[in-house]
């Protein structure tokens, strides 16, 4: 599409309480209302085998009494061991014999009847642990306790994401897609089952469950020492709460990120210092009107929230001053309403049962009914009266996805995609999120230099970011070439082979312990232990990664002197240079 509009900041920030609200520390709960799966196994088929038991007994016992001959025509009476083996494999149909001597008449039809007494007691045994195997108690049992076995045996960081509706299913596939494992919990048994039936590529442990009950976010993990967070997407906004108090009091070390589509929740969510609330229906207005007072504040925010390779969103300037139609008649309409008229916009506002608004003077028109046909036909109408007149249409289901694609609306708010953006934003790339935080806490010319620089160095097309550690592990050669040397942001970035020219690399931001500096000077030296946020093309950061692991591209990009690339010959060659510089 043509402008998603798919960025979300939060406008209020969790509340930084001096002291937390947890005062005891207490452990996770794991125990959720369930029976334990082997001692149902045993309630429910004590019948089947007492049955089966005293079949067996009384066999034996009988086979032990008659007696018997042996070959030499003397009375025998067959040992406990005996009976028990020859009653063991003739009641079960693996076989039969006659031992350690034939049988007389009588054992023989003591065995008929041991036999025909062993089959109705199998069968009934048999039919009882089929009966049992299909009681949806004993399979639930089951379920709990592997996926209890499966969140233990975790070895890598991972989520807990409650719901796996639309936006829990965009949020898990970007996860898998990175190789970052999460956990997932759903009350709708019909949701697990799509999921594990799904492309993911790893076969994610999933349970349905009430997330909002302690002890089963317990069960997922968040005792967990290798529980990394969680991600809060119920489409209930009181079970999101829940959530975000239990992972406040139980575990305040790990951050969680929920969804809010209740402004009066979202506010209480705040108290419990959550890493992140997003509530879409509040601040989708908000958005509308950075893309209509700072264009270029809203092409840099939605050109790093969009995916790899989106291009450049369009820039559409005047649209502020003129009368702006919003047509629904739910929640979401009358935020955006409220949002526009606090901004001092001419708003008119109309209802879809009214029929096609009037949209004589309009600049441009919001979309926002409770259902996509109806709002499709309004955007239609509004291309119709005016083909210029900024659209912005809101799609509730994915299932007219293709037709929005086909309409090409200026703007589409998707409630789901929208919160997925920012929740990945803040999980996958923090150090991307605070650079966003803070663009939007500059004016819009100072986005707009930030924006030509990357278009200069990066084009048109989503970059790539990635946070690069200046230590051992991840730039041997920058830390050795800075025990003696200094290195500018300029020289790193140089291209290895010809300085003069540069990477399609450029730096957002530099950490430099606690402090941050954002949209730095390249005429800033480096130092070991700085974290560089940096943006571009795939083909630069395989050139930088030259750089660091090349002791001879460092000096070249620094000096401009070109040295022999083996240890042996570039110490000879060092050795002669000090020679003649002495």
């Amino acid at each position: 599409m043509a402008n998603p509009l798919l960025m979300l900041l939060a406008r209020r920030q969790p509340t930084a309480h001096t002291a937390p609200l947890r005062r005891v520390a207490v452990p996770v709960p794991t125990e959720v209302p369930s029976t334990d799966a082997i001692f149902l196994v045993l309630r429910r088929m004590r019948g089947p085998l007492i049955v089966l038991i005293a079949t067996f007994s009384i066999s034996v016992l009988g086979l032990m009494l008659i007696p018997g001959v042996d070959d030499q025509g003397r009375p025998h009476q067959l040992t406990a061991f005996d009976a028990f083996y020859v009653i063991s494999y003739t009641a079960t149909t693996i076989g039969f014999g006659e031992l350690p001597y034939p049988f007389t008449t009588l054992q023989r039809m003591w065995v008929i009847v041991a036999i025909y007494a062993s089959v109705v007691g199998w069968a009934y045994s048999i039919g009882a642990l089929f009966a049992l195997m299909q009681d949806r108690g004993f399979r639930e049992a089951v379920a709990l306790q592997r996926f209890r076995r499966r969140v233990a045996k975790l070895a890598e960081p991972f989520f807990i994401v409650a719901g796996y509706g639309q936006t829990g299913r965009r949020v898990c596939a970007s996860l898998d897609d990175l190789g970052k494992r999460f956990v997932v919990i759903d009350v709708d048994q019909s949701a697990i089952n799509k999921m594990t039936t799904g492309a993911l590529v790893v076969d994610a442990p999933a349970i349905d469950g009430n997330a909002t009950n302690p002890a089963m976010l317990g069960l997922a993990g968040l005792g967990h020492p290798r529980c990394a967070g969680v991600i809060a997407l119920t489409d209930d906004a009181e079970a999101n709460l829940s959530i975000v108090m239990t992972v406040n009091l139980l575990r305040p070390e790990l951050p969680v990120y929920a969804r809010a589509d209740d402004r009066e929740i979202a506010e209480r969510m705040c108290d419990f210092e959550p890493a992140g609330v997003v509530n879409p229906f509040d601040e989708y207005g908000e958005y509308l009107l950075m893309a209509l007072r700072r264009p270029s504040t809203f092409q840099l925010v939605s050109w790093f929230l969009n995916p790899r390779g989106t291009p450049l969103p369009p820039r559409r300037e005047g649209l502020a001053d003129g009368r702006w139609v919003i047509v629904g008649d739910n929640k979401f309409t009358r935020e955006v309403t409220a949002d526009f008229t606090a901004a001092g916009l001419d708003v008119t506002h109309a209802s879809p049962q009214e029929g096609a608004p009037d949209l004589t003077g309009a600049v441009g028109v919001v979309a926002g009914a409770g259902r996509d046909a109806t709002n499709l036909a309004v955007a239609a109408h509004a291309r119709r009266e005016n083909p210029g007149m900024f659209i912005s249409v809101r799609q509730s289901t994915i299932r007219h996805e293709a037709l929005l694609d086909a309409f090409d609306p200026d703007s589409v708010f998707v409630p789901s995609q929208l919160v997925a953006r920012e929740i990945l934003a803040r999980v996958i790339a923090p150090h991307l999120w605070s650079f966003l935080e803070q663009v939007m806490q500059q004016d819009d010319e100072w986005a707009q230099g930030v924006l030509k620089a990357l278009r200069r160095r990066c084009g048109s097309a989503t970059p790539e970011t990635v946070l690069l550690q200046l230590d051992r592990a991840h730039a041997p050669s920058v830390v050795r070439w800075l025990r003696t040397h200094e290195l500018t942001l300029r020289d790193l970035l140089r291209h290895p082979e010809d300085r003069t020219q540069r990477l399609p690399v450029a730096v957002l931001a530099i950490i430099c312990d606690d402090h941050t500096r954002y949209a730095p000077d390249l005429d800033q030296p480096v130092r070991v232990g700085d974290q560089l946020l940096l943006a571009g093309r795939g083909i630069g950061f395989d050139m930088l990664s030259g750089t660091l692991f090349s002791d001879a591209a460092v000096e070249y990009v620094s000096t401009g002197r070109q040295v022999p690339t083996t240890w042996l010959f570039r110490l000879a060659y060092n050795a002669r240079r000090r020679r003649l510089e002495g």
